[in-house]
């Protein structure tokens, strides 16, 4: 790391703007700078589920995956700069598709719960969702790699599959949907 942070508050984004890393400046409400919010509140979300108890391989998948994400706020920060690949889309897909192959076909929809672990996951799920939301917003009037936003759409399916897994990993069944009966 080249510069080491000496200060924490610098008093410059009082006016309501934030730098980028390339230097410029935006409000802080800019759609970049919410893409990079909801890209960061996913990273911790899944920080928080990492503090469960996990499979060592799905603690390392985690990890991986907030790797990545740090490496797509970096991408955010500085417009035009790419930082995640096919091959890290690849990757997912294939966490995805060995998971999913352990798993019982889905005959209903599942609500979000079981145990603590999969409960936070689903958090996490949804805040990946809202983050790609974003990323969709910023790429009508700016610029976000088609890597990025196949890798935030892939890593939402991914939790979904893993919540499943930590389910039956933790011994608690999925929480089925109910159709409503009609009286």
């Amino acid at each position: 790391m080249a510069n080491r942070l000496t200060r924490i508050y610098t008093r410059t984004g009082d006016d309501g703007t934030t730098g980028l890393a390339d230097g410029s400046r935006v409000a802080k409400n800019h759609s970049r700078v919410e893409a990079m919010g909801d890209v960061d509140e996913l990273n911790s979300a899944l920080g928080l589920l990492l503090a469960e108890a996990l499979p060592d391989r799905t603690r390392e998948q985690l990890t991986q995956i907030q790797h990545r994400l740090f490496d797509l706020g970096g991408e955010l920060a500085i417009p035009g700069h790419v930082s995640l690949s096919a091959d890290h889309v690849s990757e997912l897909e294939l966490w995805l598709d060995a998971d999913n192959e352990t798993l019982s076909p889905l005959k209903e929809f599942i609500l979000p719960g079981g145990s603590r672990a999969a409960s936070q996951c689903h958090l996490a799920r949804t805040l990946c969702r809202r983050a790609e939301r974003r990323l969709v917003s910023l790429a009508q009037v700016g610029t976000i790699s088609l890597h990025s936003r196949h890798f935030i759409n892939r890593l939402s399916d991914f939790l979904f599959v893993l919540c499943r897994v930590l389910n039956r990993h933790h011994g608690v069944a999925d929480v089925y949907w109910k159709k409503p009966t009609s009286n």
